[in-house]
């Protein structure tokens, strides 16, 4: 009677699951977050993501639970007391503590991606590098997360990154389909290539038409089930701070010896600028070494003259635009590119300097030109009481 009882219970039991629909009877997926801070030249940023543990195409779908901005400049500003480095992440550790349940955050994996600025100083003085880096893991691994690591990313890496996020914001790989109740992939054809302008390097990103030189194939990437072949390079000195600090040394070298007021037609008129001459010598993308800089420890006023063409042509020149020859697929400094292909997304510095001009609506080139022409044109008092 007992074993006749258990069969009674297991077939009620199956009956009453071979009636449920399916759907009634999945647990819902569980929640998970992940801590990304964004180590750039000139600042840091936190992030703090979350997603469902069930992926579509082994990709999660991810939404943006916090932003934090770190207080100060990059982490690589603290080469001479990183440990500040460390302690300069504390503040926005503690925000994102408070954006993630208690009992998920030892399993909270977190990241810290540096980019061009590391890059730099790592050029320049590896073992303050390491150190950094060593300060910003003993902060992070203090918290109760599941700490990843912290590097330094190459410029690939960088602009790779930055193609995905563009094109993932943009549903260019994925979309949900509220008809279908499923995730649809749009045609191909609308993945968007990327621009990024940094503070101490720029990057470009493209899916190109056929095929790569091999010595210059980009990675491979595979989202939401598909692969992706990209070109990616990252142009090390031609982010916004640092071609400001090349176009400073030219200008002070064009004018010799001659004084320390230098005309500097980028910026406002009224607007002047006291740099020491030894900073220059810090950075490898202002090459210290140059025999043409003045010796010793003089200080050079830039002197603004708010000329708008005399700017374009004075950073034009620090284009090496002969490097390439005769050859098509090259762009400056003799680097390869295949031929462009599709529509472009420029953002970061790129982003803000246009904001700051109300030029994001897509206004044509034309528009452009007359609103630096307009801004250029004001006096430094001007620019700065409006």
């Amino acid at each position: 009677s007992a074993i006749v009882g258990v069969l009674v219970a297991l077939s009620i039991i199956a009956l009453i699951l071979s009636l449920v629909r399916v759907e009634d009877v999945t647990l819902p997926p569980t929640v998970k977050y992940g801590l990304v801070f964004d180590a750039g030249s000139s600042h840091t940023s936190l992030f703090v993501y979350e997603w469902d543990s069930d992926k579509e195409n082994d990709t999660a779908v991810v939404s943006q639970t916090l932003s934090c901005d770190v207080q100060g400049q990059g982490i690589s500003s603290y080469a001479n007391n990183p440990p500040e480095a460390g302690n300069s992440l504390r503040e926005c550790l503690h925000k994102a503590l408070m954006a993630v349940p208690a009992e998920k955050q030892r399993d909270v994996p977190a990241y810290l991606g540096a980019t061009a600025g590391m890059r730099l100083l790592r050029e320049q003085n590896s073992s303050a590098a390491e150190q950094v880096l060593a300060e910003v893991a003993k902060t992070m691994q203090e918290y109760p997360v599941a700490f990843k690591g912290a590097q330094i990313l190459s410029g690939e890496e960088e602009g790779a990154y930055g193609w995905i996020t563009i094109n993932y914001l943009l549903d260019s790989f994925t979309k949900y389909s509220p008809k279908a109740h499923m995730w649809l992939r749009p045609e191909a054809a609308n993945i968007f290539g990327a621009l990024d302008l940094g503070g101490a390097s720029t990057q470009i990103t493209f899916v190109p038409k056929g095929s790569v030189m091999s010595q210059n194939k980009g990675p491979e990437l595979t989202l939401y089930g598909y692969s992706y072949n990209i070109y990616t390079h990252s142009y090390l000195c031609y982010g916004q701070n640092e071609m400001l600090k090349r176009l400073a040394k030219e200008l002070i070298l064009v004018r010799g010896t001659q004084g320390t007021r230098v005309h500097h037609p980028c910026y406002p008129k009224g607007y002047n600028e006291t740099v020491p001459v030894s900073s220059f010598r810090a950075s490898p993308c202002t090459d210290g070494s140059d025999p043409r800089l003045p010796r010793g420890d003089i200080n050079v006023t830039l002197e603004g003259r708010g000329n708008a063409s005399g700017c374009r042509a004075a950073i034009r020149k620090l284009f090496n635009l002969s490097a390439c020859g005769q050859s098509q697929d090259c762009t400056l400094d003799g680097v390869y590119q295949p031929p462009l292909r599709g529509q472009f997304i420029a953002f970061s510095a790129f982003y803000y300097n246009f904001k700051f001009l109300n030029l994001t609506e897509g206004q044509p080139l034309a528009v452009v030109r007359q609103a630096v022409e307009e801004l250029c044109t004001r006096s430094w008092e001007d620019v700065r009481s409006s």
